[in-house]
């Protein structure tokens, strides 16, 4: 292959220069593109070699054992222990107004029934007075004796006692055989410091 050097122009005007600042421009526009293109090629490549890896479906979490129920703890029953305070003090009154406690303690197979009636008349005025002054008490049922009422479910077992013949369970329906007693208010003396209840009647000497 020859090349004509003749043709080759030894100089530039203005159309040659044209030419060669529009290759240049071009040549210049197509390296731009190129690394444009070559960029958003490894953009493109990026994510797709780590969606493998952020696809991957999650592993289903351990199943958990179905949690049982905590077993029911026994219902305890509490205690309260009485104090005899209460109880000597009442009986001391008992005593003082009633002789309550002589009446009992005395063998009354020697007396007769009148006399044990005399007697037993002047121990049921001082008990009831007793109960006046010191005790507000009122029925637990408000039906007369002797009618017939019914007991819902769920009835307080310790303010009403069933007897006879109990099958099943309630609503129950029977007769009222005694209305009960529940106590309201509670009026006992104060006892000075020092005092023994326990000495129900003191000693009687004579002199």
């Amino acid at each position: 292959m020859n090349i004509d050097l003749s043709l080759i122009p030894t100089t530039f005007d203005a159309v040659h220069a044209a030419l060669a600042a529009t290759v240049v421009v071009l040549l210049l526009l197509q390296i731009l593109l190129l690394t444009v293109a070559v960029i958003a090629l490894f953009k493109k490549s990026a994510p797709a070699a780590a969606k493998p890896e952020a696809m991957k479906p999650a592993e289903p979490a351990p199943a958990r054992e179905a949690e049982k129920p905590a077993p029911a703890k026994p219902e305890t029953v509490v205690l309260r222990e009485a104090t005899p305070d209460a109880a000597l003090q009442l009986l001391g009154l008992l005593q003082k107004e009633a002789r309550f406690i002589d009446f009992v303690r005395e063998n009354v197979s020697s007396y007769s029934d009148a006399d044990i009636g005399a007697a037993a008349r002047v121990v049921h005025e001082g008990c009831s007075k007793v109960l006046r002054q010191h005790f507000e008490l009122e029925p637990v049922r408000s039906e007369p004796e002797s009618s017939r009422i019914t007991l819902p479910k769920g009835f307080d077992a310790s303010a009403v006692r069933l007897t006879g013949n109990i099958v099943g369970e309630a609503p129950f329906t029977g007769t009222l055989v005694h209305r009960g007693w529940r106590v309201k208010n509670i009026r006992l003396p104060k006892v000075t410091e020092g005092h023994d209840v326990k000495i129900l009647a003191a000693a009687e000497v004579e002199l």
